[in-house]
């Protein structure tokens, strides 16, 4: 009897969604189509055995390129809500297979807004599912962190310090404040140098800052690297001058706790 009642609750879902859903996600008031993109995240993450499936799951994928902001906005938090959790995101392969293309561009969406969500989708990805974003993708995002927009640039450092820079992101691996930041920082030149875009140190530090403050703070790690004399450990000179820059950007985030010259909560999306 409980079976009984389970599918006939289902078949009056279903019998919902196909005669409400199925024509309003493409109503032609954006509102609407935006709290039909809401809803469907609720039901997947409320009853996954019956909407966390393909079948419903490319509708999100279809309006991830509606034109309307707040329409994409709301696809992309609904993805977020099943991103967030491995358990989630081991029913996501397929879909991600077919939308991670669309996903990974939205990073240069025109609406700041919409384009800081998906950079901490793609963050959550990175964190749930394992290798599904290639090196290839990962470059898209990483020029994010010299952008105007602080909101922006801050999601991307996040996303930067978890794929490049964490030192602990070797599985298994114990540890160790002072080894760790020094890892940290050879990281870091290494990225910075790589960049080639030297005369803004600023802003990376400042993309930074939010996830990786302490790190940047460790005046006395940055000192003994600068001062290391060893044929092996030691900086060659490129990579002395780019700590220099990070440092001087890091005592003034410090000192100042303010964004760079130029960057802002408001700005919109340029540097990239």
């Amino acid at each position: 009897q409980l079976q009984e009642q389970q599918e006939e609750i289902e078949n009056m879902m279903n019998a919902v969604f196909k005669g409400v859903f199925v024509h309003r996600y493409r109503d032609v008031v954006p509102e609407i189509r935006a709290i039909c993109m809401e809803e469907l995240g609720t039901w997947m993450r409320s009853y996954a055995a019956s909407f966390l499936t393909d079948g419903y799951l490319k509708y999100i994928g279809w309006t991830l390129h509606d034109k309307q902001r707040e329409v994409r906005l709301q696809c992309v938090k609904a993805l977020q809500g099943l991103y967030c959790h491995q358990d989630t995101a081991a029913h996501m392969e397929l879909f991600t297979s077919r939308f991670k293309t669309r996903m990974v561009s939205m990073v240069l969406d025109k609406e700041p807004d919409v384009a800081v969500e998906v950079v901490k989708l793609l963050t959550l990805m990175l964190e749930n599912m394992e290798e599904v974003l290639t090196e290839e993708d990962c470059q898209s995002v990483y020029p994010v962190v010299y952008v105007s927009s602080r909101a922006l640039a801050s999601a991307a450092g996040l996303f930067l310090y978890r794929r490049l820079l964490d030192p602990q992101r070797e599985a298994g691996r114990e540890p160790s404040h002072d080894g760790d930041n020094r890892i940290f920082f050879r990281l870091l030149l290494a990225f910075f140098i790589e960049s080639e875009l030297h005369e803004h140190a600023a802003y990376l530090v400042d993309s930074l800052w939010d996830c990786a403050g302490p790190r940047l703070r460790d005046w006395e790690t940055i000192s003994a690297l600068l001062l290391e004399e060893s044929p092996t450990e030691g900086l060659v000179d490129r990579q002395e001058k780019a700590l220099v820059e990070i440092l001087a950007a890091s005592v003034v985030q410090a000192a100042e706790g303010q964004p760079p010259v130029g960057r802002g909560p408001g700005k919109k999306v340029t540097g990239l």
